[in-house]
């Protein structure tokens, strides 16, 4: 916590430099609009290109053109794969906050926490209008840190955005209409920022309202503990399903594992079915049921971004939750697992993906 405290202050001064060159952003009726998507994620990340991808059909469904009426600059951190330590995240940051500099942008869309606590927090009360994407830490924690918000129902400030709501206990309903006899789910996050912001948001979705059905977390250090835990869940018959929120693990000699590495091995080894964090993951070969869907979430910002640009400021509009949460599920890992899903819960289903 240290380190972030240093590090946000001493982004505070380069702010002060960037807020003076930046004009008034909530409504430019005379020139295009301009839209930096600052991306916590590396280029195409199955997190973060479906929240982009969402924006910029929300904005095109709402009669605004790209290229005509409005352009994006996009900025990927690659903070999950690559730059996943804080010295480097906050180089990232300073490089990002160059960017926005250099684009002066009327609109700043972060998705993901990281992009949004080491830029977009600085960036509080400047000119430009921030709406953010895929928020897991809660926003009142991140209140604390810079105040941005008043309340989540009237902001008052220059933010607003999406909250990602896991759906984590709508997500177990769904598996115990497939498995009746369903005991216990394990749930596994990661230690890194965005695993403590889910671990977070698990504990406060499973306490309202309570579910009749066992669950645990485990919290995962690093990816040789991610393999035991899965060898053990095998070998445990009270445990029906498992919840892999883990998305970032390193092992002990330093390397690093993101959602292929971790998914791959985990279909490989894992005999019990998987929900899936994000409507992608069943496309990576987890078994499925309800999850978020994050281009649903690109879209509830793309729409956002639109009133913006028709000159309604940010602090009056209310952060919301994800609305949306998809049915989809991998019939080729159900095969593999031995499960034979409802037809009337196929038929539900938002993508049922055959091979």
């Amino acid at each position: 916590m240290n380190f972030w405290r240093h590090f946000f202050f001493g982004v505070l001064v380069g702010v002060s430099l960037l807020l003076a060159t930046l004009g008034n952003a909530f409504s430019q009726p005379n020139e295009m609009h301009r839209v930096f998507i600052l991306h916590s994620y590396e280029k195409d990340h199955v997190c973060g290109q479906p929240q982009h991808n969402g924006v910029i059909a929300a904005l095109t469904d709402a009669g605004f053109e790209e290229n005509v009426d409005f352009k994006v600059q996009a900025f990927y951190m690659d903070t999950k794969r690559t730059n996943n330590t804080p010295p480097l995240i906050h180089r990232q940051a300073q490089k990002a906050l160059a960017a926005i500099d250099d684009f002066k942008p009327h609109v700043l869309v972060p998705l993901d926490d990281n992009a949004f606590r080491t830029v977009a927090l600085a960036l509080t009360d400047s000119p430009m209008a921030i709406v953010f994407c895929g928020m897991n830490g809660q926003p009142e924690a991140y209140n604390r840190i810079k105040p941005f918000m008043e309340t989540r129902l009237q902001p008052g400030h220059n933010t607003t955005g999406v909250y990602e709501k896991l759906y984590i206990a709508d997500a177990i309903r769904v598996h115990s209409r497939l498995l009746p006899g369903l005991e216990k789910v394990r749930i596994f996050v990661d230690t890194s920022p965005t695993g403590f912001a889910i671990h977070r948001q698990i504990l406060l979705e499973m306490a309202h309202p309570s579910i009749p059905w066992d669950w645990e977390i485990t919290v995962i250090a690093n990816w040789e503990q991610y393999q035991q835990e899965i060898l053990l869940a095998n070998q445990d018959p009270a445990t029906s399903a498992i919840y892999p929120g883990v998305l970032l693990l390193k092992d002990v000699a330093g390397a690093t594992y993101t959602a292929p590495e971790i998914f791959a091995w985990t279909v490989k080894h894992s005999t019990k079915p998987e929900i899936p964090l994000n409507y992608a993951f069943a496309h990576m070969g987890l078994f499925g049921g309800a999850a978020v869907d994050f281009h649903a979430m690109g879209v509830q910002v793309g729409q956002m971004v639109a009133r913006i640009f028709n000159g309604v400021s940010p602090g009056t509009i209310s952060i919301q939750d994800a609305k949306k949460y998809a049915l989809v599920f991998n019939l080729k890992r159900a095969r593999q697992l031995g499960i034979t899903i409802p037809p009337e819960i196929l038929m539900a289903a938002d993508e049922v993906i055959t091979e």
